[in-house]
């Protein structure tokens, strides 16, 4: 089975890059809030769209994990390439400014479409290159971030679909490139055959670091282990603090540098920047170089590193969101670390607890991420109501450096060690009963 003829491997990179440029849409909603809030939406309705599509793409993804082998990975693509098309094109045709429309329709089904496709990309990778899980996990993600990239621009400075063709035009333009373009990689999705492996993979160097029974969990047995919680928790607050930081900046950058004596124009095409090309550019790259590293470096500790700085980092955007350069660099340097998550924790939840069972095992973990993607983007848009953005960011650094604290005692799981602490409560109850 070794030198058996298959498909080019490098294939999958390139249908996983285009299947990411495509879901990396919904990092792209700061563009439209502007508009937006100019039609009379609070500050916090546009952060209620963008939070219930992080939380629809978490929840989705976790069903996509299941039906993953029964559907495969081809068909489950296209599913969701047909779903994200469809809710965007429909909030163009029921207008583009109803927020309840938009809520349900980008919100809600653009939301679950992300989800469908997005763990495919991951699994098949994983497959296709056990001996490099954490690079490719790294190059099938880092569309997602230039994909916001892409679509800030092509709305905006680019482009300039807002103001030449509307918003709800945009929507519809948007909807049709991403049906095709997650459509056309998802033909390239398809598992290795089975017994595969790449020319001068070792398999006994996997077997006896992360493949043995004792290492292979599946999701209820991995659910009971208190590794899953640590790790959970420390990707709710990491992923919180970027995906509040996405939603935010535009909205706190412009109001700080104005304050500062900026004009509108020039505050507006200054934040749009930081976002669009900044934060956007360092997102795919981090998820990448963190990958990358990690193969070398470990994923724990890999992890550490990159929370610790993000947490500090976070703290201190309040003190540069005013400052055009100091903006640039902020919005690079979280948007680097942000997109270290996307390689990081899917890999850790392989070593933690097998790769064989990583496409139904890290839906449960990146069900994180629809946390983060509620309490964050929900706690940003409450503060700026308020005018306290800079607590909002002060919070959430908080809360990433003790995301921090708990990745430090994550052990190696094993079939043989202790439950969780539910568990073990649980079974107490029986013994009292």
């Amino acid at each position: 089975m070794k030198n058996q003829k298959v498909m080019n491997r490098g294939l999958v990179v390139l249908g996983a890059i285009l299947i990411q440029l495509a879901l990396g849409a919904i990092y792209a909603w700061s563009v439209f809030t502007p508009s937006l809030t100019s039609e009379g939406w609070a500050k916090a309705e546009t952060q209620w769209v963008f939070a219930i599509g992080l939380a629809s793409f978490a929840v989705f993804m976790v069903f996509a994990g299941k039906k993953l082998n029964t559907y495969g990975p081809q068909k489950l693509t296209i599913i969701g390439g047909i779903t994200l098309g469809l809710g965007y094109l429909l909030a163009g045709l029921f207008g583009g400014t109803s927020f309840i429309a938009l809520l349900i329709l980008i919100g809600l089904i653009g939301g679950a479409g992300i989800g469908l496709a997005y763990v495919v990309p991951i699994a098949v990778g994983m497959r296709w290159f056990p001996d490099k899980k954490g690079m490719i996990t790294g190059l099938a993600v880092a569309g997602f971030g230039f994909g916001a990239m892409l679509w800030v621009k092509l709305a905006g400075s680019w482009g300039h679909l807002i103001d030449n063709i509307g918003l709800s035009s945009t929507f519809i333009a948007y909807g049709i490139a991403f049906a095709v373009m997650v459509i056309i990689g998802g033909m390239w999705m398809k598992f290795p055959p089975t017994g595969w492996k790449p020319i001068g993979f070792e398999e006994a160097k996997a077997v006896a670091s992360e493949s043995n029974d004792d290492k292979e969990f599946n999701s209820n047995e991995m659910l009971n282990k208190v590794q899953y919680y640590l790790i959970f928790f420390a990707f709710v607050v990491s992923a919180g603090a970027g995906l509040m930081s996405i939603g935010l900046m535009k909205l706190y950058p412009m109001e700080a540098l104005q304050a500062n004596g900026f004009s509108i124009a020039e505050a507006s095409a200054i934040a749009g920047t930081a976002m669009a090309v900044f934060f956007s550019l360092a997102n795919g790259i981090g998820r990448i170089v963190w990958g990358t590293l990690s193969d070398k470096l470990g994923r724990k500790t890999s992890i550490i590193i990159m929370t610790a700085t993000q947490g500090v980092l976070v703290i201190m955007f309040t003190f540069m969101a005013g400052n055009e350069v100091l903006l640039y660099l902020g919005a690079t340097l979280i948007g680097f670390n942000f997109g270290g998550n996307f390689a990081l924790f899917p890999t850790i939840t392989a070593d933690t607890f097998g790769a064989k069972n990583v496409g139904q095992n890290y839906p449960f973990v990146f069900l994180a991420y629809g946390v983060g993607g509620i309490l964050g983007p929900i706690l940003g848009g409450m503060m700026g109501d308020i005018g306290n953005f800079s607590l909002a960011f002060t919070i959430s650094g908080v809360a990433v450096l003790v995301g921090t604290a708990l990745m430090i005692m994550v052990k190696p799981a094993s079939k043989h060690s202790k439950p969780a602490i539910r568990t073990k409560y649980r079974y107490a109850q029986r013994a009292t009963a």
